[in-house]
C-alpha cells in the first residue's frame, strides 16, 4: 500500500506531460541561407545556335578567265594565308594562247594595212573612206588584244595569289584537273570576314538589330567570347525556316565549321535582382520567401527575366528583410527558420 501511494504522484506527473504545450524555442526549424534583395537591371538575351562560316561579303573565289590545267596546289582548306601568298599554279590551254597570238598578228596586219592606205591616199590612189576603215580595223584589233591580255591569255602560266590576309575555306579542284574558263579554283575568306551565322525564330527577329552585343560559346565548351551582330536578314532561310543573323568575334578566335551557342543582348530588364535558386515555382504561383520574426514569409512575384546571372522579378519585397536562397523549396509560409549568411 505504501508503494502504491508513492507511485501515484509519479503516474499523474507523467500523464500530465502529454498535455504540456511545446515552447516556441523547441519548435522544429529549417536551416536556410539568405541574401539581401536589391534592385537593378540585367540584360535580356536571345539564345540561338549556329556555326562559324565566312560572311557573304567576306570571301573571294579565285579563277582564271582562260581554259587550262591546274598544275600545282600550294595550300589546303583551313590554311591561314597572307596577302600575295601563292595558292596555286595554272597552265593556260594552248588554244587560248593561240587565240592571243592570232589577235596579236591581226593587230600588226591592221596597222600595216592602215599605213599602206595612208600612203596611197597621199598619192591619190585611195579614198579617205578607205583610210577611215583601215584605222577602224586597227582600233578593233587593239581592243581585242587588250581584252585577251586582261584575261591572261598572253601568259602561258599563271600563279594565283591571296588577295588579302585570310583563311582558305575551300579548294574546288584537284591537282591536274583541266578546267573551263572561269571555273572556281580556291576560295579565301578575309581574316575579319568570318562570322557565326545563327538562326533566329521569326517570331522574335524584330528584337534583333545590327550593333547589339552578344556572347558566344562553343558547344564543345570553353570560355565565352564577346561579339556583335553585324547582319540580320529580313527573309527566311529556305532550309532552316529561321532568320539568319551574323555575329562577329575576335579575328582568329574560332575556326570555320565550329558549332556555337550565341546569346544576343536585346535590351535591359529592371526590377528586383534575385538568385535563380531563390525563386519557387512548384506547387503554385511564383514566389519568394523572406525572413520575418524568424519565420519564412511568402512573397508573390512576377518573373520578368530568368538567366544564369540571376532572375529579375516584380513583387512587394522588403529590402530590409533577408531573402531565402538555399532552402527556399523546403519551407512554407510561416515555417520557423534558422539561417546563416
Amino acid at each position: 500500500m505504501k508503494g502504491a501511494a508513492f507511485l501515484a504522484p509519479i503516474v499523474l506527473l507523467l500523464a500530465g506531460c502529454g498535455n504540456t504545450p511545446v515552447a516556441p524555442s523547441d519548435a522544429p526549424t529549417t536551416l536556410v541561407s539568405t541574401v539581401t534583395a536589391r534592385r537593378g537591371a540585367l540584360p535580356a538575351t536571345l539564345d540561338c545556335y549556329g556555326t562559324v562560316a565566312p560572311a557573304i561579303n567576306g570571301t573571294q573565289s579565285l579563277s582564271v578567265a582562260q581554259p587550262g590545267q591546274v598544275t600545282a596546289l600550294l595550300v589546303a582548306p583551313g590554311t591561314a594565308v597572307k596577302a600575295g601568298q601563292s595558292l596555286a599554279t595554272f597552265m593556260v590551254a594552248p588554244s587560248a594562247r593561240s587565240a592571243y597570238e592570232q589577235a596579236s598578228s591581226g593587230l600588226a596586219a591592221a596597222r600595216k594595212q592602215a599605213a599602206t592606205t595612208a600612203q596611197l591616199l597621199s598619192q591619190q590612189l585611195a579614198t579617205q573612206d578607205q583610210l577611215t576603215q583601215a584605222n577602224k580595223a586597227v582600233s578593233d584589233a587593239q581592243h581585242a588584244l587588250a581584252a585577251l591580255q586582261a584575261e591572261g591569255a598572253g601568259q602561258a602560266a599563271r600563279t594565283l595569289v591571296a588577295p588579302f590576309d585570310g583563311i582558305v575555306t575551300s579548294i574546288s579542284v584537284a591537282q591536274g584537273d583541266r578546267l573551263q574558263a572561269g571555273a572556281p579554283i580556291v576560295t579565301v575568306a578575309r581574316a575579319g570576314g568570318i562570322v557565326v551565322t545563327v538562326g533566329v525564330d521569326p517570331a522574335v527577329h524584330g528584337r534583333v538589330a545590327v550593333g547589339m552585343p552578344a556572347s558566344l560559346k562553343r558547344l564543345s565548351g570553353g570560355q565565352s567570347l564577346a561579339g556583335q551582330v553585324v547582319r540580320a536578314d529580313s527573309a527566311l532561310n529556305p532550309l532552316t525556316r529561321l532568320i539568319d543573323v551574323d555575329v562577329s568575334f575576335p579575328a582568329g578566335a574560332l575556326l570555320p565549321g565550329e558549332a556555337m551557342q550565341v546569346a544576343i543582348e536585346t535590351g535591359q530588364v529592371s526590377g528586383w535582382i534575385v538568385p535563380h535558386q531563390s525563386v519557387v515555382t512548384a506547387g503554385g504561383p511564383a514566389r519568394l520567401f523572406q525572413v520575418a520574426n524568424r519565420q519564412a514569409r511568402a512573397i508573390p512575384i512576377r518573373i520578368l527575366l530568368a538567366s544564369d546571372r540571376g532572375d529579375v522579378v516584380e513583387g512587394a519585397l522588403d529590402p530590409g528583410k533577408p531573402l531565402i536562397v538555399s532552402g527556399a523549396y523546403q519551407v512554407s509560409d510561416g515555417d520557423a527558420v534558422r539561417w546563416s549568411n
